[in-house]
């Protein structure tokens, strides 16, 4: 065991100093270490409030960092056929996990919505696994029967199937920010291996007219529609929360309040450190500063789409179409969390990647990168071990060739 330990750490180690992408790496640290600044700064005062330690957010984000770094080091020890391997078993894990969430006595139940499992140390929030799994299980699908998606229905139905398995176990919850935005990535990933464009336009109508009657007949999310429209119809109502991430917005101008002198945070703003953490960085740094900490997510998810890029033109399907997942995935996130405390979609729980408050969404976000450094640092040994097969068969060269050949 403790050999094993050993190797994995090797392994693991050897991973991110050995040819890994350091912009990839160093953009991610970034992120996460303007997480840990700004949940600080967004929390300290309901912190204080609520349990009597300015630094109670702070630490347990901290503790949650560790692990996910830990974390981090563990899935990028794993080569990229184990994860392809055992894709499929990981997906039923979730889904046993989904269903036991539902259960009243085992599921904590929180605002309302039943989502995480209590594990002692830390609480895990299933959807934020189901997002890992799902991506590594379409990925892994669509590697092995790409095929199918443009010569008949069943490589067509299949996925379309399980993913509708995940998105009613997520409703159940409820949660339906993840239930769209996983929808919205397997979609892509579909587009991306190859479904026919009928089918795909057929299943695109198919999931806008069920997010509309999702929307018709659940009052509470309609009036969420209506709030957006005009959140100052219903300010000290429904439209509260955006009106006063709005204010945010509008006290930081350009360049800010600065650091830690949000007035927003100050119990006028619910869940300033979590959902709506990127208002307290337009009112605290600005909309420059809001900018320049977008620019950076924009830089790593350009890198992550570059690194399936090359996956896909070496012919490395899995790891392409994982890759693929995983840019999206993060796209919709930070797209959804900016929108919605902007007032430019509709009001909507998801966390800002590695920025807001929430143990299981940074565990698995370090775990998605992570697999991502593993692809880049796979596909950069395999290029390696053909520049050196080249470089071996070079001294035969054209001239010895054609002197052979006379």
């Amino acid at each position: 065991m403790i050999e094993w330990l050993k190797q994995q750490w090797e392994e693991s180690v050897g991973v991110f100093r050995g040819g890994a992408d350091r912009t990839l790496i160093a953009l991610w640290l970034a992120l996460l270490s303007i997480g840990l600044v700004m949940i600080t700064s967004a929390s300290i005062a309901f912190a204080s409030e609520q349990y009597g330690d300015p630094w109670f957010f702070a630490k347990r984000h901290g503790f949650y960092l560790v692990l996910g770094l830990l974390g981090a080091l563990v899935v990028a020890a794993v080569p990229i056929k184990r994860w392809q391997q055992h894709a499929g078993w990981l997906m039923v894990a979730t889904l046993v996990l989904m269903c036991v969430v539902l259960v009243p006595g085992i599921g904590r139940e929180v605002n309302g919505a039943r989502r995480w499992l209590n594990l002692g140390v830390i609480s895990v929030q299933v959807s934020e696994v189901a997002k890992f799994a799902a991506v590594l299980f379409f990925a892994s699908f669509f590697a092995r029967r790409h095929q199918e998606l443009y010569t008949g229905w069943q490589g067509f139905v299949k996925p379309i199937l399980v993913l509708a398995l995940v998105c009613i176990l997520l409703l159940l919850q409820p949660d339906f920010g993840s239930a769209v935005v996983l929808a919205g990535v397997a979609l892509a990933m579909m587009f991306i291996a190859g479904v026919k464009l009928w089918h795909f336009g057929l299943l695109l109508i198919g999931a806008l007219a069920a997010l509309a009657a999702l929307a018709i007949f659940e009052p509470y999310r309609m009036q969420r529609l209506v709030t957006f429209l005009d959140p100052w119809a219903a300010q000290f109502d429904s439209g509260y929360q955006l009106t006063q991430s709005l204010i945010a917005f509008g006290r930081g101008e350009w360049f800010g309040l600065g650091l830690g002198n949000s007035l927003q945070k100050l119990f006028y703003l619910p869940e300033a450190h979590t959902d709506f953490i990127a208002a307290i960085m337009a009112e605290e740094l600005g909309l420059t500063g809001l900018v320049a900490i977008l620019g950076v997510f924009a830089a790593l998810i350009v890198r992550v789409f570059r690194i399936a890029r090359a996956s896909l033109s070496a012919n490395r399907l899995f790891a392409a179409f994982a890759a693929y997942g995983i840019a999206i995935l993060l796209t919709c996130q930070v797209f959804i969390n900016v929108g919605v405390a902007s007032g430019l979609l509709p009001t909507k729980g998801l966390t800002l990647p590695f920025i807001s408050y929430g143990g299981s969404s940074l565990l698995v976000g370090c775990a998605l990168v992570a697999f991502v450094i593993r692809v880049d640092w796979e596909q950069r040994q395999a290029v390696s071990v053909v520049r050196s097969s080249s470089a071996r068969i070079r001294p035969v060269s054209v001239r010895a060739q054609l002197r052979e050949a006379a």
